[in-house]
């Protein structure tokens, strides 16, 4: 079968390899779509992920597709499903994972990181992360259903009410998908700041943004009871512990450089009393996040601006291929 093999460090190759043995405990799964994220970037770049990328490897934590083929013990799924793969499997047995973290798992593995992923044609997971999809979300939008859970952990670590006024700090893919969860969370007033005109201009028309702001040049309020960071840079950082009333919360979710640093002014965090908040990956969010696909609250396929084969997927991770939000590979047929 053919598959988009990660070789080496900025070195991608399409090659041909054997079909992968299911094991009693795993589904086999024929990959319909695979979405493309900072992480993969991180990864080819030699960067860790959610975990060290060894090569050869295959790429692809965010999928969806078909059941194949499933091992003797399954019985979550059958042959025939369509499905979608939580890519993080924790151990179950450290520390973290027994003091209910599993996201901090000291042992954790992840399709398409340390196992291979949905950049070929078919790949296997363990049952317990196969998750069926309903018939009326279509398997482009499943292949969005890992970052969407990714942004659901991060909602989950906050203390959510309708009066909040929230911002999110980036127009991105995620930036974007905030915008549209902190709506469905039910806070009242949702802001967003980016650097793309079109893009803040469009999240005001159709997806519910009551204000944008260009960071280019504009100046943001200071008034934000929730801020969440979805870029991962120093001076986004900053400006998020900037945008804070009293008793503010900011989510630091943006992935941002392993030795970067950004500085704030550790008076204003006691006297307006912060919670300054990290996000790591999504555990037991992705139902929650196919609840919000299927409701209807969440529009993301409008947010799907690249739609690649396996050949394309090295251009966009050199950066020669440009994407505006998010880049899915159709794999399938």
């Amino acid at each position: 079968m053919k598959a988009l093999v990660f070789t080496d460090i900025k070195k991608m190759e399409i090659e041909d390899i054997d079909t992968p043995t299911v094991k009693p405990n795993e589904v086999r799964i024929n990959t319909a779509y695979a979405g493309i994220c900072g992480t993969d970037h991180a990864l080819y770049n030699g960067l860790p992920g959610s975990a060290d990328a060894v090569p050869p490897i295959v790429f692809g934590h965010e999928n969806s597709g078909i059941v194949a083929e499933v091992g003797a013990d399954v019985t979550n799924v059958k042959v025939g499903d369509r499905v979608t793969v939580d890519p993080n499997i924790y151990c179950g047995q450290c520390f973290y994972c027994h003091t209910n973290r599993p996201e901090l798992c000291e042992n954790l593995s992840a399709v398409g990181v340390t196992r291979n992923g949905g950049l070929e044609q078919s790949f296997t997971a363990p049952a317990t992360v196969v998750y069926p999809i309903p018939d009326d979300v279509s398997l482009k939008a499943a292949a969005t259903i890992e970052p969407i859970s990714c942004a659901v952990h991060g909602i989950k670590l906050l203390r959510l009410t309708p009066y909040q006024r929230a911002l999110v700090i980036g127009d991105g893919f995620m930036g974007q998908l905030f915008a549209q969860i902190l709506q469905a969370y039910g806070v009242h007033q949702v802001d967003l700041a980016g650097i793309a005109d079109e893009k803040l201009k469009r999240n005001k028309e159709k997806f519910g943004v009551k204000n944008t702001y260009n960071t280019t040049r504009d100046t943001l309020p200071s008034n934000y009871d929730v801020v969440i960071e979805a870029v991962g840079l120093p001076q986004t950082q900053e400006q998020a512990v900037e945008a804070t009333r009293k008793g503010a919360q900011v989510l630091m979710f943006g992935v941002g450089k392993p030795d970067a640093h950004f500085e704030m002014n550790t008076y204003e965090v006691y006297q307006k009393q912060l919670t300054i908040q990290g996000s790591f990956i999504n555990p037991n969010s992705f139902e929650d996040s196919i609840a919000l696909l299927q409701s209807g609250k969440l529009d993301v396929e409008s947010l799907i601006s690249n739609e690649l084969s396996l050949d394309q997927v090295e251009g966009v991770l050199q950066g020669k291929t440009k994407v505006t939000s998010k880049a899915v590979v159709k794999v399938g047929d």
